[in-house]
């Protein structure tokens, strides 16, 4: 193999190598922007949520929830007005009981990468505790799509299968935080002043 051959195999695995490290921060802020509360900095209501979550898609993403369970709970949402309309539906300024916890935790990755195209495969499980103490555990397959636009990787697809879901007991969590201060305002070295009186 000669010397430019060796380089270009290296930057080919290198681009690759570092396609998955961008697929892979992807995947897990839009499920850091999906938890409750969500813990992004200067995010006041779910308007401003669901915009940010809306930045991570192509314009012709596809939000989908297949199988016997996701089919009717979530039927498949085609654009982003669509899926924009989705989120609405899922966090309703009315809703009730309001949803006070759920957190998202990503298992068994899988990421494959071609060229400016690339799907991955997780598994996730996501606690929930609503107002009147009901509270469940849900478990979903994700086989997700990615394509590389003007050099930015976009979620083209999220596709989500129901794995399990469970009851748990009411109020099963003893603690959980009303605000989230885990992030701290741009520059500075404390948290912002509303998330830290909250």
């Amino acid at each position: 193999m000669s010397s430019k051959d060796t380089i270009d195999t290296l930057v080919e695995r290198i681009e690759v190598l570092e396609a998955e490290a961008e697929i892979r921060r992807l995947q897990a802020r839009y499920m850091f922007l999906c938890d409750t509360p969500c813990p992004e900095y200067g995010v006041e209501n779910d308007e401003q949520r669901i915009e940010l979550i809306l930045d991570l898609y192509s314009d012709d993403a596809i939000w989908e929830g297949v199988g016997d369970y996701y089919d009717d709970q979530f039927g498949r949402a085609e654009g982003k007005e669509a899926i924009r309309a989705h989120f609405h539906r899922f966090w309703p300024q009315d809703q009730d009981p309001k949803l006070l916890m759920n957190a998202h935790w990503l298992t068994s990755e899988q990421i494959h990468v071609h060229g400016d195209e690339a799907d991955g495969q997780w598994i996730h499980f996501q606690p929930w505790l609503f107002e009147d103490g009901t509270s469940l555990i849900r478990g979903s397959r994700l086989n997700n799509a990615f394509r590389k636009i003007d050099g930015t990787w976009k979620i083209t697809r999220t596709r989500t299968e129901n794995v399990a879901i469970a009851d748990l007991p009411d109020f099963f969590a003893s603690s959980y935080p009303k605000r989230s201060v885990l992030l701290k305002a741009p520059g500075t070295n404390h948290t912002n002043e509303h998330a830290a009186g909250a």
